[in-house]
């Protein structure tokens, strides 16, 4: 073996293998019990973040952890066309060469954004093969190919007749820098400090009197029709009937009542702008009010807002204010704090717009959906997000899939300019339906990018044909995604799942956390404190940032991160190459040969020592937990479990052990003991193999656990998944829980021997002398045994084991299960300067406690500074505590030889 591992070259190596020999692919006609899950498809404009690493990371053990149980398993990859945010990408580069899309024309247009897409769409997928991810890449899909295009017309085609798709005028979430309409979903609330203005307006034929509005956006001001007030409000009973004068337009506009007026708002009477707010639409409709629209697509005013058209939107507030000021229209300003809609691609302030578009209509999608819920057909894990998930399909409101956009699915909808007939139908219609006249069009619009997606779990199984591979793996088994596309993704996949194929699409929705760094903040460009994960790969390896993002991650928590966190796993894989590399020195230098079968089956239990018998049962443990944590979505403990087994039970016990068996002249306990490491740690390479594929597929052949040749039939890709040895099979092997027990607790001891040396500041290389006074002679016998390894372990000189030992004076001791230890300082250490050190050091800490407890004594500290500091300083002081009692007890010792 190498002294190093090579992590950029071996996973280069393993990728490209697994890929030639095609082990990530199986075909329904293999048999056996289907697994199947689908990638949350990455936009096509996108790059890998630390929230896709997560996110497939997860994926990818449930994919490899199936296919080693021997499931027929395939993970579907594919990537999004992403509407706007590809339409945005390629506009820009336009820019760049002084043309727009209008230049060049719709057609010429989507022919650039496919070659685009050709350049640069798959550059996140190759990023996911850098991690790792073993999708099946035979079946990758893109939501813009003919065949998800064809289930999209389908789709469309079936709600239309059905009339659950309809158009109509209603207020939008509309986005200026988008030229676009968004769903409620795709228009992100975020708390603003604004301002409300309170504003005059004359009352008709009266020149003293004014009523007053409050608002938020005085530009809209220009549309209002109307002003309304509660019926039940007293104050304003005599305005009923009366006209308003529109203040700089001078227009007359009505005084409503409705109930949807809230008297502790403002002042109590509310303008209504019908083409601007949706609650007003409302109003306007409840009232037969006709809308006037004050505003163009891009955020500019337009004819209907008079002397302010062609302003921006946010110019003409100023301009408005400062001309109301003027007429004297302006009661006042407060601050105010209220939550404004923005562009989840672009981050503008959305403009709420009255516009012509298509919906489709959620709630009789939703009834199933709901219910399978409820009844446990789909399983939100953690199980806090079924709550999220109920609550808003139980409030849905129709979904606008209209996108006045040119990149997407086109709206397969069509028009007769001879006889106005309107219809849809898959494919390009030649002449009118209802009077075969050949003047037809299509409509202009765009379907939203969800639209497509929200039919992933069958439309990339070949649906709408009714395929062998959509009968085997339908319904898809797992679906791991993000808590912020429940409502975009995960929601109407559930209602398509049961409107097209009448089933549920997934059973388990697990949530994973968010990203974020280790102040809190959530990862992004924006911040500047986005982590790359390609860097990390770089420069820890896949492996490393795989284990590490795994283990510091709880079930559906949010992860922090910093560069300094994927140490972990890369040093646990330096673990492991170190422990790989002394098995093979040990077959090199004392000429023992490797167990073909690399198992204990063939050992008595006579034959297998305490320590051996042991980590047999520490295996079976971790084969159970692991095995049980990643089944229940506890992916952390599962990594957990396995760094516990393999750093401190095989390699800093059962490792050491071994050191003194091969120390010494029983060649056959030396055998066993190699056959039994190569037994663990191939099955420990199993257990670790979905969460770090790479080192592992590595270690498995440079161990010769892949047999001869190339190994390809034998790769740890296509090894069986191990399952705890059973009870007769422990008894066989004499395996108890008292023998077990003894180990743990001789652990135990030697752990609190080397306490003892470092509290007293010995040097590590330093031999020192330890007595042991067991608590039984059955203890004493066994302890002698083991105490060639005991002495080993504590580094000592000599070791005295004696159950009627007494010591001659006070000594440091500790006690553990299994009794007492002693180190004896006698020419060890000057006790006059450990003396000194100790009170010189409890002073300190003395210190240090007082200015914590006073700061915990000052109320103002307490009651005004946030939690987490005084949560910090409170554990600061039991910390202190706890090294001032530990320190004194040192002290003390001491004080006494």
């Amino acid at each position: 073996m190498e002294k190093h591992y090579d992590a950029r070259s071996i996973e280069k190596k393993w990728y490209e293998l697994w890929q030639k020999h095609n082990l990530f692919h199986s075909e329904c006609t293999d048999g056996g019990e289907p697994y199947c899950i689908v990638i949350p498809p990455p936009n096509v404009t996108g790059i890998l973040h630390m929230g896709h690493a997560l996110n497939n990371v997860i994926q990818d053990i449930l994919i490899r952890l199936r296919r080693m149980q021997g499931r027929n398993a395939i993970w579907i990859p594919g990537t999004d066309h992403a509407g706007i945010a590809t339409q945005n990408v390629v506009e820009r580069a336009l820019k760049g060469e002084g043309k727009s899309r209008e230049d060049l024309g719709r057609a010429a247009f989507i022919e650039r954004v496919w070659a685009w897409r050709e350049e640069y769409g798959n550059t996140i997928i190759n990023q996911l093969k850098c991690l790792g991810a073993s999708c099946d890449w035979q079946r990758e899909r893109f939501t813009m190919d003919k065949g998800l295009s064809d289930a999209v017309a389908e789709v469309f085609v079936r709600l239309y007749d059905k009339g659950l798709i309809h158009r109509g005028n209603y207020i939008v979430n509309w986005c200026p820098r988008c030229h676009t309409a968004l769903s409620d979903e795709e228009s992100e609330h975020v708390e603003e400090n604004g301002k409300l203005y309170y504003l005059k307006y004359p009352v008709a034929g009266d020149d003293k009197r004014f009523i007053v509005v409050a608002t938020t956006r005085p530009e809209t001001l220009l549309g209002d029709v109307a002003v309304a007030v509660n019926p039940r409000d007293e104050r304003f009973k005599d305005l009923k009937g009366a006209k308003i004068i529109l203040p700089v337009l001078g227009r007359e506009i009505v005084v409503i009542e409705d109930d949807f007026v809230s008297p502790e708002f403002g002042t109590g009477i509310v303008k209504v702008t019908p083409a601007h707010d949706p609650n007003d639409f409302a109003m306007g409709l409840r009232h037969n009010l006709a809308p006037i629209n004050v505003m163009n697509g891009d955020g500019t005013m337009n004819e209907a807002a008079g002397p302010y058209k062609g302003l921006d939107r946010f110019e003409c507030r100023k301009r408005i204010m400062v001309d109301l000021k003027e007429a004297g229209l302006v009661e006042k300003i407060e601050d105010h704090k209220h939550a404004v809609g923005h562009c989840y691609r672009c981050n503008t302030a959305v403009e709420p717009r009255l516009s012509r578009q298509w919906f489709v209509r959620m709630k009789p999608l939703a009834e199933p959906a709901i219910k399978a819920v409820k009844e446990g057909r789909i399983q939100f894990i953690p199980a806090r997000w079924t709550k999220v998930y109920l609550e808003w399909m139980e409030n849905i409101r129709d979904w606008c899939i209209s996108r006045q956009i040119w990149w997407g699915h086109r709206i397969p909808v069509f028009y007769c300019k001879t006889c106005g007939a309107e219809w849809s139908e898959k494919g390009t219609p030649e002449k009118c339906k209802k009077c075969g006249s050949a003047s037809i069009y299509q409509d202009e619009d765009v379907l939203d990018t969800w639209f497509s997606s929200w039919l992933w779990p069958f439309s990339t199984l070949g649906w709408p044909e009714k395929n062998d591979d959509l009968k085997f793996y339908y319904p898809t088994n797992d679906l791991v995604t993000a808590s912020e596309i429940i409502f975009f993704w995960v929601a109407r996949m559930i209602m398509a799942g049961f409107e097209f194929m009448g089933d549920v699409p997934f059973r388990k929705v697990y949530i994973h956390g968010t990203v974020r760094d280790d102040s809190g903040l959530k990862m992004s460009k924006s911040l500047g404190n986005s982590i790359d994960p390609l860097s990390i790969i770089e420069e820890f390896s896949a492996d490393a940032l795989r284990f590490s993002l795994i283990m510091i991650t709880a079930t559906g928590q949010d992860v922090y991160l910093s560069n300094d966190k994927f140490e972990i796993g890369r040093n646990f894989g330096t673990k492991l190459w170190n422990a790989a590399r002394f098995m093979t020195m040990q077959e090199e230098n004392g000429g023992m040969r490797r167990s073909a079968n690399r198992g204990v089956s063939d050992f008595s239990a006579v034959q297998l020592s305490p320590d051996d018998k042991h980590i047999i049962m520490r295996l079976a443990d971790a084969i159970a937990a692991v095995t049980d944590n990643i089944d229940k979505y506890r992916f952390n403990d599962a990594a957990h479990a396995l760094y516990e087994f393999m750093w401190h039970q095989f390699c800093d016990w059962y490792v050491e052990y071994a050191k003194d068996v091969f120390g010494g002249g029983d060649e056959a306990a030396k055998q066993r003991t190699l056959d039994i490491m190569h037994h663990v740690f191939s099955t420990s390479l199993l257990l670790l193999h979905p969460i770090m594929p790479f080192i592992t597929e590595e270690l498995w052949h440079v161990m010769g656990y892949a047999g001869a040749g190339d190994g390809v039939e034998n790769m740890i890709i296509k090894t069986r998944w191990p399952e705890p040895a059973g009870t007769a099979v422990l008894e066989r092997w004499g395996i108890t829980k008292d023998i077990v027990d003894y180990v743990d607790s001789k652990h135990e001891i030697i752990r609190v021997g080397r306490t003892l040396r470092s509290d007293y500041g010995v040097l590590p290389s330093k031999k020192v002398d330890y007595l042991i006074k067991p608590d039984s002679e059955k203890t004493a016998e066994l302890l002698k045994v083991d105490s060639g390894m005991i002495k080993a372990l504590l580094r000592a000189e000599n070791i005295t084991i004696d159950p009627k030992l007494v010591p001659e004076k006070v000594m440091p001791s500790g006690v553990g299960k299994l009794g007492a230890i002693y180190m004896p300082l006698a020419g060890l250490i000057d006790v006059e300067s450990e003396k000194k050190r100790l009170l010189d050091q409890i002073a300190r800490l003395k210190e240090d406690l007082g200015r914590v407890t006073n700061k915990l004594a000052n109320m103002d500290f307490v009651n005004k500074a946030k939690k987490e500091a005084v949560d910090h300083q409170r554990a600061r002081k039991e910390e202190l505590l706890e090294k001032t009692k530990k320190m004194e007890k040192l002290l003390e010792t001491l004080s006494c030889m």
